[in-house]
C-alpha cells in the first residue's frame, strides 16, 4: 500500500471525528437557549420547616431577626411575631405576654399584655416594659387551650425584651386537642395483651404518631418502642404487652410539613390489669 493511499485512511476517519464533535458544540449551544419542558412536580418550590429556636443556658428565647411594625416608646420594648395553624395565617387569636407564668398552676400572672393576630397571622405586643418575661402565649382559636411561643420547645420560656428593641418571637404554630381516641378508652380496664391503638382520621393528616406513657408508681413499665411511634393509617397494634398499672395514651396528627395539627386528650387514662379486657 502506497503512503499516499495511506495518509487518506488516516485523514478521513479524522475529518469525520472533528465534524462530529463540531456538530456537537453547535447543537449544545442551540440547546442551551431553548426552554425545556420540566415536570410539573419539580416547579414547586419544597416547604420547609424553620429549626426550631434553642434556648441559652438561663431557660432564655434569644430574640430572632425581622422587620419592626412600629418603633417601641422611648425606654419600653416591643413583641412582635406570628402564629400559624397548618402553615396557614391564625387570624383573630389572642396573645398574652406574662410577667410571671406557671405551667402547671395559675398560668400566667403578674403584669400581663394582650393582643390579637391581624389578617396575617401577625401580633405586635407595644410598649412594654424591659425585663425577663416569663411567658408569651398563643390561644388556640376560641378554646381555653394556648401554645407557647417556643418555636418547638414544649414547655414555656423566658423572653427578655430590652428597651427601645423589638424583640422577634419565634414563629407559634397552633395545634388543636380534638383529635378523637378510640381505644383504649379513658378510664378502661384492659388485659395486657392484643391491645391495638385506635383513633379517627383528622382533616388534612398525613401522618400519626401516638405515645403510651407509663406511670411507673402504679407498676407500669416504660416501653420506648410506644413512645412517638409513627403510623401512617389510624390504628396500631401493639407487638409487646404491657405490665399491670397505669397508662395515659396520647396521638398526635401531623401534615405533611411535619407541623403539628392536633393531639388527643391528656386525660386518656387506662389500667392494664393483667388479666381479660372488662
Amino acid at each position: 500500500m502506497s503512503n499516499t493511499t495511506r495518509a487518506k485512511e488516516f485523514v478521513v476517519p479524522m475529518l469525520i471525528a472533528a465534524l462530529f464533535i463540531l456538530g456537537c458544540k453547535l447543537s449544545n449551544q442551540t440547546n442551551s437557549n431553548r426552554t425545556i419542558p420540566v415536570s410539573s412536580s419539580n416547579t414547586e418550590t419544597p416547604k420547609t420547616t424553620p429549626p426550631p429556636t434553642t434556648a441559652e443556658a438561663d431557660g432564655v428565647i434569644p430574640s430572632g431577626t425581622g422587620v419592626e411594625k412600629m418603633k417601641p416608646a422611648a425606654g419600653k420594648g416591643n413583641v412582635q411575631g406570628k402564629a400559624f395553624y397548618n402553615e396557614q395565617p391564625a387570624v383573630g387569636v389572642e396573645v398574652r405576654l406574662c410577667e410571671k407564668f406557671n405551667q402547671f398552676y395559675g398560668g400566667c400572672s403578674g403584669e400581663t399584655f394582650k393582643t390579637k393576630t391581624d389578617s396575617a397571622g401577625e401580633y405586635l405586643i407595644k410598649d412594654v416594659p424591659p425585663r425577663v418575661y416569663e411567658g408569651l402565649t398563643v390561644q388556640v382559636f376560641n378554646t381555653r387551650y394556648y401554645v407557647f411561643a417556643t418555636s418547638g420547645i414544649v414547655r414555656n420560656a423566658k423572653y427578655k425584651i430590652a428597651a427601645d428593641q423589638t424583640f422577634f418571637a419565634p414563629d407559634t404554630h397552633l395545634f388543636k386537642q380534638d383529635l378523637k381516641l378510640l381505644n383504649p378508652k379513658a378510664g378502661s380496664k384492659i388485659g395486657g395483651s392484643d391491645i391495638e391503638v385506635k383513633w379517627d382520621a383528622y382533616p388534612e393528616a398525613a401522618y400519626y404518631k401516638f405515645s403510651i406513657f407509663a406511670d411507673t408508681a402504679s407498676g407500669a413499665t416504660v416501653n420506648y418502642d410506644f413512645i412517638n411511634k409513627r403510623v401512617d393509617g389510624l390504628s396500631y397494634a401493639l407487638d409487646k404487652p404491657l405490665s399491670p398499672g397505669s397508662y395515659t395514651c396520647k396521638v398526635d396528627a401531623f401534615n405533611g410539613n411535619d407541623i403539628k395539627l392536633a393531639q388527643s386528650s391528656n386525660e386518656m387514662k387506662f389500667t392494664v390489669t393483667g388479666g381479660a379486657t372488662k
